[in-house]
C-alpha cells in the first residue's frame, strides 16, 4: 500500500509525496547535495546530521546498499528526499536496497518530490528547517512551532565516546573524531598509519600522552562555534606537532587561529567543486559537504595564509599556518565519494611529519 508523506518548509510551502524508510517524522534543516552517486556514503556521513537531505539527481537508489561503503556505522542524516527511488536494484555488491536501510536506521524518506525545483527555491531563500510529517495536521503542527530552533550537541552526538586503535606499523597518528568518516582511516591505513581516534572532547594534554607524530582534525556536523572547547587543544597541539584540519577541522582550525566563519546561505554539497591551489594554479574536482566557510577577510591579521579556493565563488578552501607545520583544507581529500584528485594531502601531512622530525634531529644534535 502506498503511504502518503509530507515535506514541509519553514517558509509554508507543503510538497506531497510517498513515503519510504523509517516510519517516523524528523525535523531538520533542508539541504541539497548534487552528486549523481554516493547516496549511501552521504547518508552515513556524520556531517549531515541533524539536516533532512535531498538529492538533486532524478534516481536514487539504483545501485543499492552494502556494508562496506558506510562512513559511519550509526547514521544521523534527518531524512532524506528524492525525485524517484529505484523500484528495482542491480549491483553486484548490493546487500539491500535503500528503502531497507533506511527503516533499519529509523530515517524518513520521501520520493516523488520535483527536487531540481526545490533546490531552485532552496538557492535563493537558503537552506531552511524542514519537516517530513505523515499527516496535514502534523505539517500545520510543525508550521506553527519554533521552527528557527536549532541543536549545537550535534558533535556530541558524532563523535565517539571512548578512544578506540586502529593499528598499523607506521607514524602514530592522533584523530579526533569531530563526526569522522571511515574513509579517512582507510586512507591513513593504506599508508600504514597507527592511529588512536580521540573524542572530541579530548584535551590537549590527553593528545599528547599518546606522543603522537602528527594530529588529524576530522570533519563533522554544524556551527564550528558549538565546538570551542577543541580551540584550545588546537592552539597547544599545533606548537608541538604537525596538524591536519578536514573539513569542520578546518573551520575549528581557523577559529583557533583568530580567523572567523559564517554561514553559508545554501553550502557546498556535492562531489564535483573545482578548487584551485594558489601557489601552483593546480585545480583539483573535490567531494564537500559544509554550510559555514572561514571568512577571508578575518584571516589577513593571522598567522593564517590561504592556500586554496573554491573556483565558483571564491571562498576559501585551504588554510596553513605561517609559524608550525599545520595546514587544513576545507574539502575532502579522502574523496569518498567523489574524485581522488587531492588525496595526495595525506602525503603531504605525513612528508610534513618528516621533514618535522627531520629538523628536530638537527637541532638537537647541533
Amino acid at each position: 500500500m502506498i503511504k502518503k508523506r509530507y515535506l514541509v518548509l519553514a517558509d509554508g510551502g507543503i510538497y506531497e509525496g510517498t513515503a519510504f524508510g523509517g516510519e517516523v517524522n524528523c525535523i531538520g534543516e533542508l539541504v541539497f547535495n548534487t552528486g549523481m552517486t554516493g547516496y549511501q556514503e552521504s547518508i552515513t556521513d556524520q556531517s549531515y546530521n541533524g539536516e533532512i537531505l535531498m538529492f538533486t539527481y532524478p534516481l536514487i537508489g539504483n545501485y543499492g546498499i552494502n556494508f562496506d561503503d558506510d562512513e559511519s556505522v550509526t547514521p544521523r542524516t534527518a531524512g532524506v528526499v528524492v525525485h524517484e527511488l529505484a523500484r528495482k536494484v542491480s549491483n553486484w555488491r548490493s546487500q539491500m536496497n535503500l528503502d531497507e536501510f533506511l527503516k533499519q536506521h529509523h530515517i524518513p524518506g520521501i520520493a516523488g518530490i520535483d527536487t531540481r525545483e526545490l533546490t531552485k527555491i532552496v538557492r535563493v531563500q537558503g537552506t531552511m528547517k524542514a519537516a517530513l510529517v505523515n499527516t496535514l495536521e502534523q505539517a500545520q503542527a510543525f508550521l506553527q512551532s519554533d521552527v528557527k530552533k536549532t541543536s549545537p550537541d550535534l558533535v556530541t552526538q558524532s563523535t565517539t565516546q571512548n578512544a578506540y586503535p586502529n593499528p598499523n606499523s607506521g607514524k602514530r597518528i592522533v584523530v579526533i573524531d569531530f563526526g569522522l568518516k571511515h574513509s579517512i582511516l582507510r586512507e591513513l591505513a593504506q599508508r600504514q598509519c597507527n592511529v588512536t581516534v580521540l573524542p572530541a572532547t579530548a584535551t590537549a594534554q590527553q593528545v599528547l600522552n599518546y606522543q603522537p607524530d602528527g594530529v588529524l582534525l576530522s570533519n563533522g556536523p554544524g556551527d564550528p562555534k558549538d565546538v570551542p572547547t577543541a580551540l584550545a587543544m588546537i592552539r597547544t597541539v599545533e606548537k608541538t606537532v604537525p596538524l591536519f584540519g578536514i573539513c569542520l577541522g578546518h573551520q575549528l582550525f581557523a577559529l583557533a587561529n583568530g580567523a572567523d566563519t559564517y554561514k553559508m546561505k545554501f553550502g557546498h554539497r556535492g562531489f564535483n567543486h573545482p578548487v584551485r591551489e594558489i601557489a601552483t594554479n593546480r585545480i583539483d574536482f573535490t567531494a564537500q559537504n559544509h554550510g559555514y566557510a572561514v571568512d577571508a577577510a578575518s584571516v589577513q591579521q593571522t598567522d593564517l595564509l590561504v592556500t586554496h579556493q573554491e573556483i565558483n565563488d571564491q571562498t576559501i578552501e585551504g588554510l596553513r599556518h605561517k609559524k608550525y607545520p599545520a595546514f587544513s583544507v576545507q574539502f575532502h581529500p579522502d574523496a569518498a565519494p567523489g574524485p581522488h584528485d587531492a588525496s595526495y594531502l595525506f602525503d603531504e601531512f605525513l612528508d610534513n611529519i618528516e621533514s618535522f622530525q627531520r629538523q628536530r634531529r638537527i637541532s638537537t644534535h647541533a
